[in-house]
């Protein structure tokens, strides 16, 4: 399946991507036949590091990953700094819930994070014409979020354009929708957004408000809620409805009994580890989207995490 296309078996295309972290995990992105980068996690930058990467030091790996990919486009999202990720030679403060508080694109909007996300802007800027270059801001709650972030990518792609630095004219800004403010207001973000990423793995701690790495409560973690099944639902739909790609860059987009599903809604593009890209590729060249009606029908009229499992699982 490795050089095969990724088309249902009533002739339908869409995206398999894979996640990297670094700029050598490309070639396991080419080896399994990937055909794109659907989520570049640049924080591991700043994480294996001594001090901020500079503007020229994140030029060179962004330029590997995006000549790495030979054209294919590449997501880059922004650094998610924050967390359970935190560096030593910046100064965060104490949070008692540091999921909820300064952290992703919240610093990078801040007085605190403008040099630093300015620099990584700048970067990405430069090496936008080795590729086919999309950058994504994670953790948007807010329009005006959104619009800063923005704001900035349209600052520093004019001064470097003043200064007769080379940019690709075709970027595609877009933005992660994990946090459920956004989920809800995907038909406003959708009119400005070039595309939307469903990070799914956020996305289920918040609306279920739970601490996916807390056992006594790992049974409200999962991506088969319900309420969880109908944000993403509803994320889809109204990316569908805005004529923007939509894709999906948390575990779920790998989760074979998931996969059907956001098939028939519509998702445009599945990113998951390079290792998962074969097998998924075979369901999708296997199924008939037009046959999944009434499986999805049933699915979303169940009331519970575990009659959706059951069901998923008699069915694949």
């Amino acid at each position: 399946m490795k050089d095969a296309k990724t088309v249902t078996a009533d002739g339908k295309h869409f995206e398999l991507a894979a996640n990297i972290g670094t700029p050598k995990d490309v070639e396991g992105v080419n080896d399994n036949g990937a055909e794109a980068v659907g989520l570049y996690r640049t924080e591991f930058l700043y994480m294996d590091s001594q001090d901020f990467p500079t503007e020229d030091e994140q030029y060179e790996a962004y330029k590997a990953v995006l000549e790495g990919m030979n054209g294919k486009p590449v997501v880059v999202r922004t650094m998610d700094i924050g967390g359970d990720k935190e560096l030593p030679y910046f100064d965060m403060p104490h949070e008692m819930n540091p999921f909820l508080g300064f952290r992703a694109l919240r610093i990078s909007i801040s007085e605190t994070g403008d040099a630093m996300f300015r620099t990584q802007i700048r970067a990405l800027l430069r090496a936008s014409v080795h590729g086919q270059l999309r950058i994504m801001f994670p953790m948007v709650a807010l329009l005006k979020e959104f619009r800063a972030a923005k704001a900035v990518f349209d600052e520093e792609k004019a001064n470097l354009l003043d200064e007769g630095v080379a940019v690709a004219d075709n970027i595609q800004v877009g933005i992660m929708i994990e946090i459920p403010a956004a989920a809800m207001l995907a038909d406003q973000f959708a009119k400005e957004v070039d595309f939307f990423s469903i990070g799914t793995n956020d996305l289920i701690q918040y609306t279920m408000s739970v601490d996916r790495g807390n056992d006594k409560v790992s049974y409200l973690y999962s991506a088969y809620n319900p309420a969880v099944l109908r944000a993403i639902k509803h994320i889809i739909s109204e990316a569908k409805k805005a004529g923007i790609q939509v894709g999906m860059c948390g575990e779920a987009a790998a989760d074979p009994k998931l996969i059907p599903l956001l098939l028939y809604w519509g998702l445009d593009e599945f990113s998951m580890s390079a290792s998962y890209v074969l097998k998924s590729r075979k369901l999708v060249t296997d199924t008939d989207i037009q046959s999944l009606k009434d499986m999805e029908e049933a699915v979303m009229a169940l009331e519970s995490e575990s009659k959706v499992r059951a069901f998923l699982e008699e069915r694949c």
